[in-house]
């Protein structure tokens, strides 16, 4: 059984670098062949801020691209954040994205990989535990950290990753691989 694991991709300014570390985060997470990936791009998909006039535990929406989102975000079994930090935090479009859904990221795991300077996006990470917690998901302890990340992007845009960052991420995949399964098999057999 593979897993559907959506890659999101939390920066939406015009000259971010998320592409470039999603990108070779994603050419990993290839690697493990029990997951179906897809990468979503919150500037691709472009969710105005918050416009549903109902609580989204009701999932009474209204708007055609919540309900795409909805729909997305309802089959996946497993999501990984990458994100930078911005002033201590992440970008208001990734919360923006979080809160227009409830009851679709529930009893669902969450990876991170974050980048910036020094943290490396740490404090960035620790901000998002509290909404993805409150979301009812389980926010994995491994994660994948890039301090100083610009040093790993050459002269082609191309993210040239380190021995120990190509570690971390096996090492937080195959953690997520097992929280994915547990989770799921948790949500299937509820009824019991």
């Amino acid at each position: 059984m593979k897993y559907q694991l959506k890659i999101i991709i939390g920066s939406t300014r015009p000259t971010r670098k998320g592409p470039i570390v999603a990108d070779w985060f994603l050419e990993i997470a290839k690697q493990h062949s029990d997951f179906e990936i897809e990468l979503l791009d919150l500037k691709e998909i472009n969710l105005p801020f918050m416009d549903e006039p109902e609580h989204p535990r009701l999932q009474k929406y209204t708007k055609a691209h919540t309900k795409k989102w909805s729909k997305t975000i309802d089959i996946a079994d497993a999501f990984v954040i990458v994100t930078p930090e911005y002033n201590y935090g992440y970008p208001a479009t990734l919360k923006n994205a979080l809160d227009y859904l409830s009851v679709e990221w529930g009893e669902k795991p969450m990876a991170f990989v974050s980048y910036g300077g020094v943290s490396g996006g740490t404090r960035a990470v620790q901000d998002l535990k509290l909404p993805v917690t409150t979301l009812g998901m389980m926010p994995l302890p491994q994660a994948v950290n890039i301090p100083f990340f610009t040093q790993f992007i050459n002269e082609n845009d191309v993210f040239e990753a380190n021995a120990p960052l190509e570690k971390s991420a096996n090492l937080m995949l195959n953690s997520l691989k097992k929280w994915t399964k547990a989770l799921k098999n948790m949500r299937e057999n509820a009824g019991e």
